[in-house]
């Protein structure tokens, strides 16, 4: 290869890394989630921050979510559980920082991908692996005892 070649090469490497963000190289923007109930068995909704329904269904199961929502903004999911007989659940499904973001000051990213490519793809954000509900089962109110039938007959 010759030396024009290599340097053509390299100089094509390095303009890929600089327009990259790192968490976009290493990360994802979307992210599989197991949603999980003890018991098993419960329906699900997640709805968006917006109140918009994004997944429903019955637990155990995997959803694949955005970490994003928009420019510099984490996404949040209101996840609700319910099950005959026990009582229904919410809970937040928020995403963090992924560690890859920070990498943009020593590697590959700089300036554009920290500031540009990662929260415009929403490759900064990560999301947990799982989300789980433990359902509480609500108590039978008790039922009172059958009177006893008292019969009399004159003859």
């Amino acid at each position: 290869m010759t030396s024009i070649k290599r340097l053509a090469l390299a100089a094509s490497i390095s303009a890929a890394l600089f327009v990259t963000g790192c968490a976009s190289i290493v990360s994802d923007s979307q992210y599989p989630v197991v949603v999980k109930s003890e018991p098993p068995g419960a329906e699900y909704q997640i709805r968006n921050r917006n109140g918009n329904l994004v997944h429903q269904g019955t637990t155990p199961n995997t959803v694949t979510l955005k970490a994003g929502d928009g420019f510099f903004k984490r996404a949040s999911y209101e996840v609700q559980f319910s099950k005959e007989g026990y009582e229904s659940q919410g809970q937040t499904l928020t995403s963090s920082v992924d560690g890859w973001y920070w990498t943009n000051f020593l590697m590959f990213g700089g300036v554009i991908g920290m500031f540009v490519i990662d929260p415009a793809t929403g490759a900064m954000y990560k999301l947990p692996p799982a989300k789980t509900a433990n359902l509480v089962q609500i108590p039978m109110a008790p039922t009172a005892p059958e009177a006893e039938v008292v019969s009399s007959v004159s003859e």
